[in-house]
């Protein structure tokens, strides 16, 4: 429903800002736990006694759990109402967030971060869904721009703040973070939201079943794949043999069910399905550009934790910035014009990246990563705004849903692709540089090498291995910027099939 009531402008502009404040707390604690753990993993491993196998599980238990739960939303919030399901994710959000932070053992940890997953799935495409329906539609730029900052702003400060609290206390203070934002969201939530219709909705079990197993065996395919080898494993075989089969299977019981689990009317909206396409790019350049910029600012640099998540921090005032200006330009300004610029700045900033050394300057990171988050705050508020512009309000709930998974899907993947890129092309790029240090190579005899660098001694040979395999790895990091900017390029003839924002088809 759409904010309608009888009221003063001055109280419903105060209503509408309580229930966005209230709302937004709930998205940037969620936002902020898909990056703020990764930096205290080393941490978690020490103080655990876990492996590096086994410590990966707590990243591994979160993101699977959220991606299946995360196409229940929208029969959840039909059956139990909006309000209620926010309030139970938000609640037990944070007594998991808590029971994260007082887990003894590994086993204990990767079970409470199931439930993290399992509560905070629904966080974010409510929230969406919330705004969309407070907001008049000539305000959904606007509100897209405040929900925005969280969605795309806490995945970029969560590596600086993890980093600070690991470093400042310890690992478990990255998840009582959570207890404040948790607390302050449920009151408002309870306050300030106001209860949808309950609708009573068939279940389609054997839809839900055959999506969520579809999503599970994808996300511990890309997940487990790097360490696996890939198609040497027979795990990730059977997981890719079940993601096939179990997808093919959802889509046809989806397109010849009386009530399949998702309408298919829902994908219909040509607005809607390019959106989703949309941000399945954005999750791969967004998130896979933050899982390689640590490592390499400290596995290459020899950048801190605490100095690699300032370097960073820019990224997100950048997007910060985007967001508010392009709140208040989605209304005059042609959209696609908008996303075409933020995705044109992406670019931008990868191709200024794929040529980047170990010597970086500290101001061309800064510059580079502000550059990047004033291209993705572009592109996400308008996509926000046009991919729901001509959808049925009805479908608002399961397509904010949809728009999440697919930024969580895209997200993986292109993370999953770029990491097993810097570790293979690591080796290709090794081997080929070694062949120019053979010492039988003309020429090599007269080169002139320091003598603690001379391949004739162990100490000597072990050195130049190491500089060499520095350089194979930084060689591997450019690519994987460049392929991500050929990539943003890539997806840009696509806005020509967005349509105008519009009224919609349907109620």
């Amino acid at each position: 429903m759409e904010a309608t009531a009888e009221a003063s402008p001055a109280s419903l502009k105060r209503q509408r800002g309580l229930v966005t404040v209230s709302i937004m707390l709930a998205t940037i604690m969620q936002a902020l736990d898909t990056t703020i753990a990764n930096v205290a993993l080393p941490s978690m491993q020490g103080s655990l006694s876990a492996t590096s196998e086994q410590i990966s599980w707590v990243l591994t238990s979160y993101i699977v759990a959220a991606a299946i739960t995360i196409p229940m939303t929208g029969f959840l919030a039909a059956r139990l109402g909006r309000k209620r399901l926010f309030l139970l994710s938000v609640a037990g959000f944070t007594v998991a967030s808590v029971l994260c932070g007082l887990a003894t053992n590994l086993t204990e940890l990767v079970a409470f971060r199931l439930l993290q997953g399992i509560f905070g799935a629904g966080l974010v495409p409510l929230s969406q869904a919330v705004l969309l329906d407070t907001y008049p539609r000539e305000q959904h730029g606007s509100a897209m721009a405040m929900w925005g900052v969280g969605v795309m702003v806490g995945p970029i400060l969560g590596p600086t703040l993890g980093g600070y609290l690991t470093d400042a206390f310890n690992w478990r203070w990255v998840f009582f973070i959570n207890i404040p934002f948790g607390i302050l969201s449920l009151l408002g939530i309870l306050a300030f939201v106001p209860e949808t219709e309950r609708i009573q909705r068939r279940f389609d079990l054997f839809g839900f079943a055959l999506l969520a197993i579809a999503i599970g065996a994808l996300q511990l395919l890309l997940d487990r794949g790097q360490s696996q080898d890939w198609l040497a494993s027979r795990e990730i075989l059977l997981e890719g043999v079940i993601t096939i089969t179990t997808l093919a299977m959802f889509l046809v019981h989806m397109t010849t069910a009386r009530e399949p689990f998702l309408e298919p009317g829902l994908f219909r909206d040509r607005n809607l399905s390019i959106g989703l396409l949309f941000i399945f790019i954005v999750g791969i350049i967004l998130l896979a550009t933050l899982a390689l910029l640590p490592p390499f600012l400290q596995g290459l640099m020899g950048y801190p934790v605490i100095t690699t998540g300032l370097v960073l921090a820019p990224r997100g005032i950048g997007s910060m910035f985007a967001m508010m200006m392009v709140g208040r330009l989605v209304n005059r300004v042609d959209i696609r014009l908008l996303i075409f610029t933020g995705l044109s700045l992406t670019a931008v900033s990868l191709f200024e990246m794929s040529g980047f050394n170990t010597n970086v300057p500290v101001h061309t990171l800064v510059t580079t990563g502000i550059t990047q988050g004033l291209g993705l705050g572009f592109i996400f508020v308008p996509l926000s705004t046009i991919s729901f512009a001509t959808l049925a309000p009805r479908y608002r709930t399961e397509a904010t849903a949809m728009f999440s998974l697919m930024r969580n899907i895209g997200s993986s993947i292109g993370i999953s692709i770029m990491v097993t890129l810097v570790a293979r092309n690591t080796q290709i790029n090794h081997a080929t540089l070694g062949e120019l240090l053979n010492p039988f190579r003309p020429g090599f005899d007269g080169l002139s090498l320091p003598g603690g660098l001379s391949p004739d001694s162990d100490a000597g040979r072990a050195i130049l291995n190491q500089m060499l395999t520095r350089q194979a790895a930084t060689i591997a990091y450019l690519d994987d910027f460049r392929l991500m900017a050929w990539i943003t390029v890539a997806s840009m003839p696509l806005l020509a099939l967005l349509r105008s924002a519009g009224s919609p088809r349907g109620r």
